[in-house]
This record gives structure tokens, sequence and C-alpha cells, in this order.
């Protein structure tokens, strides 16, 4: 479908069902705020761990894998920043949501949506705080962290991960557009590839204690049963 046949579909729907598309989205604006919040408090935590170590180790990848990864990682994080702000500024297609965003029962999913993301922030900013020193952006072989496994990782492996896939499905909900759904699915594979690297990394850093610590929890979402105690941390 065009642009133009897009266009043409939401005016349809909106003469159909009534509904005034605003130029100031509250929903979109109160998502774009949030996820501008989430990647200001990473850009605060990467300059942080560049004053400490003095070294780029940790923030800019060395593996050839997290490299090229990278290569869409950033202009998908742009583009992150970018598409919510434009949903709420715009009304036309591709950048405006459809006609149905405005419409109940859509409209509550939206509010919904924008209030779930407030908390995947503080979610993240909670598991960010627990990982203190050990915090990276990426993988480094040269350098061994602690295992942290107290929290939402006494659960599942990749909270911040998990939570980070959880706030892009609550993107989609607010800005159900086609640049956004392309967006989330590229994300989602990033994520799982990510998490499956460190996985491999951290199972050769901590040997036996990372083995048992992936038998008790999932990777995103918890296993069924996986509440048993477990240390507080494991080197």
């Amino acid at each position: 479908m065009t642009t133009r046949q897009l266009g043409a579909f939401n005016q349809r729907i909106a003469a159909r069902t009534d509904v005034n598309i605003p130029v100031n989205d509250l929903p979109a604006v109160m998502l774009s705020a949030t996820i501008w919040a989430y990647w200001t408090y990473v850009g605060a935590m990467a300059v942080r761990v560049r004053r400490r170590t003095r070294k780029l180790a940790g923030i800019v990848p060395s593996q050839r894998l997290e490299q090229l990864m990278w290569l869409v990682w950033v202009p998908l994080v742009a583009a992150w920043m970018t598409l919510p702000y434009l949903a709420a500024t715009r009304t036309t297609a591709p950048w405006a949501p459809p006609a149905f965003a405005y419409a109940m029962p859509y409209v509550a999913l939206r509010w919904l949506a924008a209030g779930l993301g407030l908390v995947c922030l503080g979610l993240s900013i909670e598991c960010w705080r627990r990982m203190g020193k050990n915090w990276r952006m990426a993988v480094t072989p040269e350098q061994k962290t602690d295992l942290v496994t107290t929290g939402l990782y006494k659960y599942v492996r990749h909270p911040i991960y998990a939570v980070s896939i959880t706030l892009m499905l609550c993107t989609v909900a607010v800005v159900p557009t086609i640049p956004v759904l392309v967006m989330a699915a590229i994300h989602i594979v990033l994520m799982i590839m990510k998490a499956r690297n460190e996985e491999q990394f951290l199972a050769g850093v901590h040997g036996a204690a990372y083995e048992e610590y992936c038998k008790r929890t999932g990777r995103f979402v918890p296993r069924l049963g996986s509440a048993a105690a477990a240390p507080g941390k494991a080197r």
C-alpha cells in the first residue's frame, strides 16, 4: 500500500468512526519522553564507565559479531528516539498512527502501553543500578565482572533486554505504523543475538557457576518453579 493509499484509508476510517486526529498525540508524547529518558540514562552510564576506566572497552564493541550488530543497532536507536516524536507531531502517514489508533477501545490500549513504558524505564534503572560497576554496553573479553543474580536477575538472565523488548512492544502499541513494526522486528532479533552472545561469553568466564545459574533462570521469561533461593553473587 502506498503512502497516498494509506492516507486515504485513514481518512475513510476517520469518516466512519467520527474520529478527530489530534496534532499533539499525548500517549506518543509520553512514550517519546520515556524513550529519550531511557537512552539519556544509558548515555550517562557510558560516560561514567569511560571516566572510571579511561578506556572504550565495554562501551565500543571489540568482538566482530557485536561490531556488525552495532552497524544496525546505532541507527535503530536513532529511529527509536525519532519515530514516536514524529508520531506525536505529525498527522499524516507514514509517521502518524492510523486513524483506528485514535478510536476506542484502541486508544485505551495506547494509554496503557504508554504507562507500561514508564514502568519499563523504572525496571531498567533498577537493573542498571544493581549491576553497578559491572554494567557494560559490550562484551569485554579482557575484563572479568561479577555475575549478578539478585533482583530481577534471580529469575531471568537478561532482564534489561527483556524490559527493552517490552518497551519496544509498547512503542508498537502506541505507534502502530509500518516503520515502527519494522524497527521492532529488527530490535527483537538483535536482543536475541546479543543475549546468546553474552551467554557464551559468561559461560566461559564463570564456568559451572553460570551453568547452574542458567538451569534455574530463563533467558527473558522466568522458568516455572525458578523462585528457589539463589546466592547473591556467583563468581
